[in-house]
């Protein structure tokens, strides 16, 4: 196939690189003024806790910032199975219940609108730049892109008990001091109790990730032999 052939002899590694890199650079100012709008033009100048930028759908902002200063063969080959599977599920899963992509200002909602968009574009960029240059090893990079999750998600419970006095905060949903909030988890967390569904919800996101990673082993698999 010509296109498969294409994607091959692309020099991915730098053309990839300033790529990953400008949607970082552009991902990292939206969410300065975000974060500006947010505290001046509507919180009246406080800020909100509520929106600190360290969700599942933030860490690709800086994992785009890290990547191409990254020379490991290794951690690069992790940050892109991270990329194309928890980034990717991150930006897919939103738009199941797109409710919380909407704020009072249109400009807001708009913007959250493209970031998500712009995650799944950045989940598929990644898995072409990982059939090119990174496709061995995978189960192995899948394993330390959990790990990557993980440590995230053990930040994110820092965050959560350090900044909690400051106001509402529940980074990566997963603060067993708030009820869940996510769809089907909130349900669940009434039934078997907050803190079990926090912990089904972090293993159903490896799982859904998992998910994804499986696909693309497949998809690569048809390239393969194309």
């Amino acid at each position: 196939m010509e296109f498969l052939q294409k994607i091959r002899q692309v020099s991915f590694p730098r053309r990839s690189d300033r790529l990953f890199f400008l949607c970082g650079v552009i991902m990292f100012i939206s969410e300065i003024w975000k974060q500006i709008t947010l505290t001046f033009v509507l919180g009246g100048g406080r800020y909100n806790w509520w929106y600190f930028p360290f969700q599942l759908c933030s860490i690709p902002m800086y994992l785009l910032l890290l990547y191409p200063w990254l020379r490991q063969k290794v951690a690069r080959r992790i940050l892109l199975t991270f990329l194309m599977s928890y980034t990717l599920l991150g930006g897919i899963s939103v738009f199941a219940d797109p409710s919380g992509l909407h704020y009072p200002l249109v400009s807001l909602t708009v913007h959250s609108y493209l970031w998500h968009i712009l995650l799944i574009l950045i989940g598929i960029l990644s898995a072409l730049v990982y059939f090119r240059c990174a496709h061995e090893k995978a189960l192995r990079a899948f394993a330390g892109s959990t790990g990557l999750y993980l440590f995230c998600c053990v930040l994110a419970e820092l965050f959560n008990l350090s900044f909690d006095r400051f106001g509402t905060i529940n980074m990566f949903y997963i603060n067993p001091g708030y009820q869940m909030q996510q769809i089907i988890f909130s349900d669940l967390s009434v039934r078997i109790g907050n803190t079990p569904a926090i912990l089904l919800y972090m293993v159903s996101t490896i799982l859904g990730a998992f998910f994804l990673f499986l696909i693309w082993q497949f998809i690569f698999l048809l390239l393969g032999r194309s």
